[in-house]
Protein backbone atom coordinates (compact mmCIF):
# COMPACT_ATOMS: atom_id res chain seq x y z
CA UNK A 1 0.00 0.00 0.00
CA UNK A 2 2.61 2.38 0.96
CA UNK A 3 4.28 2.13 -2.63
CA UNK A 4 0.77 3.02 -4.40
CA UNK A 5 0.73 5.94 -2.29
CA UNK A 6 4.70 7.34 -3.00
CA UNK A 7 4.16 6.63 -6.81
CA UNK A 8 0.53 8.38 -6.98
CA UNK A 9 2.06 11.48 -4.83
CA UNK A 10 5.47 11.02 -7.02
CA UNK A 11 3.65 10.37 -9.89
CA UNK A 12 1.82 13.92 -9.58
CA UNK A 13 5.05 15.78 -8.37
CA UNK A 14 6.18 14.35 -12.26
CA UNK A 15 3.35 15.85 -14.10
CA UNK A 16 3.89 19.27 -12.38
CA UNK A 17 7.48 19.23 -12.93
CA UNK A 18 6.66 17.44 -17.02
CA UNK A 19 2.96 19.89 -16.79
CA UNK A 20 4.40 21.93 -20.67
CA UNK A 21 5.45 18.74 -22.57
CA UNK A 22 2.38 16.59 -21.44
CA UNK A 23 0.00 18.70 -24.33
CA UNK A 24 2.59 18.23 -26.91
CA UNK A 25 2.97 14.46 -27.88
CA UNK A 26 5.29 15.09 -30.15
CA UNK A 27 7.75 16.52 -27.35
CA UNK A 28 10.73 15.02 -25.62
CA UNK A 29 9.66 15.96 -22.51
CA UNK A 30 6.34 14.12 -23.29
CA UNK A 31 8.04 10.44 -23.99
CA UNK A 32 10.45 11.65 -20.84
CA UNK A 33 8.10 11.65 -18.19
CA UNK A 34 6.64 8.53 -19.69
CA UNK A 35 10.22 6.60 -18.82
CA UNK A 36 10.50 9.02 -15.31
CA UNK A 37 7.26 6.91 -14.45
CA UNK A 38 8.63 3.55 -15.51
CA UNK A 39 12.12 4.24 -13.52
CA UNK A 40 9.82 5.47 -10.59
CA UNK A 41 8.29 2.07 -10.62
CA UNK A 42 11.22 0.08 -11.20
CA UNK A 43 12.47 2.16 -8.00
CA UNK A 44 9.45 1.59 -5.97
CA UNK A 45 9.35 -2.06 -6.87
CA UNK A 46 13.07 -2.89 -6.07
CA UNK A 47 13.77 -0.38 -2.83
CA UNK A 48 13.29 -2.65 -0.40
CA UNK A 49 16.27 -5.36 -2.10
CA UNK A 50 18.70 -2.13 -2.22
CA UNK A 51 21.01 -3.08 0.03
CA UNK A 52 19.99 -6.89 0.16
CA UNK A 53 22.89 -9.40 -0.07
CA UNK A 54 25.29 -6.47 -1.29
CA UNK A 55 27.77 -8.96 -2.73
CA UNK A 56 25.50 -10.78 -4.58
CA UNK A 57 26.75 -10.68 -8.87
CA UNK A 58 23.75 -8.88 -9.69
CA UNK A 59 24.24 -6.13 -6.63
CA UNK A 60 27.73 -5.43 -7.78
CA UNK A 61 26.31 -5.06 -11.33
CA UNK A 62 23.24 -2.59 -10.22
CA UNK A 63 25.86 -0.45 -7.90
CA UNK A 64 28.45 -0.01 -11.05
CA UNK A 65 25.77 0.90 -13.52
CA UNK A 66 24.00 3.38 -10.39
CA UNK A 67 27.39 5.28 -9.88
CA UNK A 68 28.31 4.87 -13.63
CA UNK A 69 25.09 6.85 -14.17
CA UNK A 70 26.29 9.82 -12.50
CA UNK A 71 29.72 10.24 -14.82
CA UNK A 72 27.37 11.03 -18.30
CA UNK A 73 24.55 13.52 -15.89
CA UNK A 74 27.54 15.52 -14.35
CA UNK A 75 29.70 15.69 -17.75
CA UNK A 76 26.27 16.33 -19.97
CA UNK A 77 25.10 18.81 -17.97
CA UNK A 78 28.61 21.02 -17.34
CA UNK A 79 29.12 21.06 -20.74
CA UNK A 80 25.62 22.36 -21.69
CA UNK A 81 25.95 25.02 -19.07
CA UNK A 82 29.12 26.47 -20.09
CA UNK A 83 29.01 26.51 -23.85
CA UNK A 84 25.34 25.52 -24.58
CA UNK A 85 24.86 30.19 -24.58
CA UNK A 86 21.62 29.55 -22.59
CA UNK A 87 18.66 31.61 -23.69
CA UNK A 88 16.30 32.54 -21.63
CA UNK A 89 13.27 32.43 -23.63
CA UNK A 90 14.00 30.20 -26.94
CA UNK A 91 11.61 30.15 -29.76
CA UNK A 92 9.26 27.07 -30.63
CA UNK A 93 10.34 25.23 -27.82
CA UNK A 94 8.34 26.88 -24.29
CA UNK A 95 8.52 23.23 -22.51
CA UNK A 96 12.23 23.31 -22.54
CA UNK A 97 13.93 23.54 -18.91
CA UNK A 98 16.46 26.20 -18.11
CA UNK A 99 19.47 23.63 -19.06
CA UNK A 100 17.59 22.77 -22.07
CA UNK A 101 17.59 26.43 -23.40
CA UNK A 102 20.70 26.15 -25.29
CA UNK A 103 21.99 28.45 -28.40
CA UNK A 104 24.86 27.32 -29.31
CA UNK A 105 25.13 23.50 -30.38
CA UNK A 106 27.46 21.21 -27.76
CA UNK A 107 29.76 19.07 -29.58
CA UNK A 108 32.50 18.63 -27.74
CA UNK A 109 33.50 17.03 -24.09
CA UNK A 110 30.90 13.97 -23.68
CA UNK A 111 28.91 15.49 -26.65
CA UNK A 112 32.02 14.46 -29.09
CA UNK A 113 30.81 11.04 -28.38
CA UNK A 114 27.16 10.95 -27.32
CA UNK A 115 24.41 13.29 -28.46
CA UNK A 116 22.61 12.47 -25.22
CA UNK A 117 24.55 12.09 -22.03
CA UNK A 118 21.40 12.99 -19.71
CA UNK A 119 19.47 10.47 -21.34
CA UNK A 120 22.58 7.74 -21.16
CA UNK A 121 22.70 8.41 -17.06
CA UNK A 122 18.54 7.78 -17.14
CA UNK A 123 19.75 4.31 -18.79
CA UNK A 124 22.47 3.31 -16.85
CA UNK A 125 20.24 4.48 -13.49
CA UNK A 126 17.26 2.20 -14.95
CA UNK A 127 19.20 -0.79 -15.32
CA UNK A 128 21.42 -0.30 -12.26
CA UNK A 129 17.50 -0.72 -10.64
CA UNK A 130 16.95 -3.50 -12.83
CA UNK A 131 19.57 -5.62 -11.66
CA UNK A 132 18.49 -4.78 -7.57
CA UNK A 133 16.18 -7.79 -7.87
CA UNK A 134 15.38 -9.21 -11.49
CA UNK A 135 11.39 -10.56 -12.15
CA UNK A 136 9.60 -10.20 -15.29
CA UNK A 137 7.88 -7.17 -14.07
CA UNK A 138 11.04 -5.66 -13.49
CA UNK A 139 12.23 -6.39 -16.66
CA UNK A 140 9.23 -5.21 -18.51
CA UNK A 141 9.36 -1.89 -17.11
CA UNK A 142 13.18 -1.57 -17.50
CA UNK A 143 12.83 -2.45 -21.10
CA UNK A 144 9.43 0.15 -21.66
CA UNK A 145 12.02 2.39 -19.80
CA UNK A 146 14.62 1.83 -22.46
CA UNK A 147 12.22 1.88 -25.47
CA UNK A 148 10.66 5.54 -24.03
CA UNK A 149 14.35 6.98 -23.55
CA UNK A 150 14.76 6.45 -27.23
CA UNK A 151 11.68 7.73 -28.18
CA UNK A 152 12.97 10.98 -25.92
CA UNK A 153 16.27 10.70 -27.61
CA UNK A 154 14.38 10.56 -31.19
CA UNK A 155 12.01 13.25 -30.60
CA UNK A 156 14.74 15.83 -29.09
CA UNK A 157 16.48 14.91 -32.03
CA UNK A 158 14.36 16.26 -34.36
CA UNK A 159 13.48 19.40 -32.23
CA UNK A 160 17.05 19.83 -32.20
CA UNK A 161 16.89 19.80 -36.19
CA UNK A 162 14.09 22.21 -36.42
CA UNK A 163 16.65 24.61 -34.21
CA UNK A 164 20.14 23.95 -35.22
CA UNK A 165 19.06 22.63 -38.88
CA UNK A 166 22.12 21.32 -40.99
CA UNK A 167 24.65 22.26 -38.22
CA UNK A 168 22.58 18.70 -35.89
CA UNK A 169 22.21 16.85 -38.81
CA UNK A 170 26.06 16.93 -39.47
CA UNK A 171 26.53 16.27 -36.02
CA UNK A 172 24.48 13.24 -35.68
CA UNK A 173 26.71 11.39 -38.21
CA UNK A 174 30.02 12.19 -35.98
CA UNK A 175 28.42 10.63 -32.70
CA UNK A 176 26.15 8.40 -31.29
CA UNK A 177 23.26 8.43 -29.37
CA UNK A 178 24.05 6.87 -25.83
CA UNK A 179 26.87 4.36 -26.34
CA UNK A 180 30.19 6.15 -27.43
CA UNK A 181 31.67 4.34 -30.62
CA UNK A 182 28.48 1.76 -30.37
CA UNK A 183 24.70 3.01 -30.33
Amino acid sequence: MWNGIAFIVLTLVLVYISRKSLGSPQSHGFYRFLAWECILGLFLLNMRFWIYKPLAWNQLIAWILLFASFIPLGFGIHFLRTQGKQAEKREGDPALYGFEKTTNLVTNGIYKYIRHPLYCSLLLLTWGIFFKHITLTVATLAITATIFLVFTAKADEAECIRFFGSQYKDYMKRSKMFIPYIF
